[in-house]
């Protein structure tokens, strides 16, 4: 059966609802598809959950780090089958109410994967839908490790879904998962390794304030290995060895769960995209500056499946979506802009940035007064007793602008917004120096960091 639509969207995250939901506003008969719970990623697999535990983290960090300061933590602990019953209390109601609000605004839903059968229409189960448009918001998946016993891995999905926390955990890969989740686990008493096979975890971030955020952790007793190159997992009576090699030397690693952290790539392999005769590559599918597909007018794409140059991540996709759908009602006329767009790892303290590193604008032959400091003895640190705390600003001389900014410490994912409003905004280095903040905040620290 062929059923005809002036839009199909595959996906319901982020990006994907925000198209569905312009289209149908703007008029036009629209239809959803998604192989999975609706809600896409971030509500259900992805940073919304993740944050509840990184929440529940931070009072545990918290109340430790002011031992001995008016707080006494000694039976303070993590439950964790109630603190995944906490979690289930906001994914579980998604699926249902996202897949009802699809319906009440006039939008046709359909479970099942989509696959394309010719350049404008895919085949959901028996049904074809065909489109005028179709959008890919399909998000991201985990990428293959092509190493043996891969399927001994777990993924972050499945990490948070655990209803008992291992006491031995692996993470194969140093980026933003292997540090967010190994952060919570070892507060929850697990003992964490962490398996990288570069010479710097977490390489999109400033790499001084990754030597203390990899200090931190080593102090929170996680075992950080750099250079490790995992080659293969094999299970035996139970538990899991992970075999790997440093320059060579082989190594083996144990553990009862092994969880894979080692990076995310666009869910577009299965879609049978050549059919279509779209293009794409590893980073998605290739658009042009209008997000529209540049083999294949009928298609667009937005959020994570595309390889637009925005940074994969939630925010980044709605606004894609809003983009796409505008666009598509009104032709192309919109593009997106990525300047000043922040990005955080929530560690314990988080790791923050947004706009140019130190490396990036002198590449770019840029000149630049670059304040830094180490801030664990100014009064907001010190206050929480946070240890590990810092920054760098970069402001471009002669203009003022602010080229770049990154954090670490206590709010440093809530303070990195208001450098990236400056960065998108235009607004000054002296001009942002000149506010007056509400004392004491973390938000008053900023003048001092300019």
């Amino acid at each position: 059966m062929t059923r005809k639509f002036d839009a199909v969207v595959i996906g319901t995250g982020a990006g994907a609802s925000a198209v569905a939901f312009g289209c149908r506003a703007g008029g036009w008969q629209t239809a959803i598809v998604d192989s999975r719970p609706f809600g896409g990623t971030c509500a259900l697999r992805g940073c919304d959950p993740k944050k509840v535990l990184v929440g529940v983290a931070e009072v545990i960090d918290w109340a430790r780090r002011m031992k001995g300061n008016g707080v006494r933590a000694e039976q303070l602990q993590i439950d964790w089958p109630e603190l995944m019953r906490f979690k289930r209390t906001f994914t579980e109601p998604v699926p249902k109410n996202r897949e009802a609000g699809f319906a009440n605004a006039g939008i046709e839903t359909f479970h099942g994967r989509a696959r394309f059968v010719s350049r404008s229409s895919v085949q959901v189960g028996k049904e074809i839908l065909e489109g005028r448009s179709v959008v890919i918001a399909t998000g991201q998946e985990p990428a293959d490790l092509k190493i043996p016993g891969k399927e001994f891995l777990t993924t972050s999905e499945q990490f948070l879904e655990l209803d008992n926390l291992p006491r031995r955990i692996v993470f194969i890969g140093g980026g933003y998962i292997g540090f967010e989740f190994g952060h919570v686990a070892a507060r929850a008493g697990s003992q964490v390794t962490i398996l990288h096979r570069g010479d710097r975890p977490l390489p999109l971030f400033d790499p001084d304030l990754v030597d203390q955020i990899v200090a931190r952790s080593r102090e929170l007793g996680i075992d950080i290995q750099l250079g490790v190159q995992a080659e293969g997992v094999e299970e035996k009576s139970g538990r899991y060895i992970i075999h790997a090699s440093t320059e060579g030397q082989r190594r083996e690693f144990e553990a009862d769960l092994v969880v894979h952290s080692a990076g995310r790539v666009p869910e577009i392999r299965d879609l049978n995209l050549d059919v279509s005769g779209v293009e794409w590559d590893k980073r998605g599918v290739r658009v042009n500056e209008f997000l529209q597909s540049v083999s294949n007018s009928a298609v667009y794409a937005a959020g994570d499946a595309a390889a637009s140059g925005g940074p994969p991540l939630t925010p980044v996709a709605n606004y894609d979506g809003t983009i796409v759908a505008a666009n598509l009602l009104k032709g192309n006329h919109q593009k997106p802009n990525y300047l000043g767009i922040p990005t955080v790892v929530y560690t314990i303290p988080s790791l923050a940035s947004v706009g140019l590193s130190e490396r990036e604008a002198g590449e770019k032959g840029l000149k630049f007064q670059l304040n830094k400091e180490m801030t664990s003895d100014w009064y907001s640190s010190r206050r929480v007793g946070e240890k590990y705390s810092g920054y760098k600003v970069l402001v471009e001389e002669g203009t003022d602008r602010i080229l770049g900014a990154h954090l670490l410490g206590t709010e440093a994912g809530e303070i990195i917004n208001l450098f990236a409003l400056a960065i998108r905004f235009g607004i000054g280095a002296s001009d942002l120096e000149e506010m007056v903040f509400s004392y004491p905040t973390h938000a008053s620290d900023v003048p001092y960091m300019l």
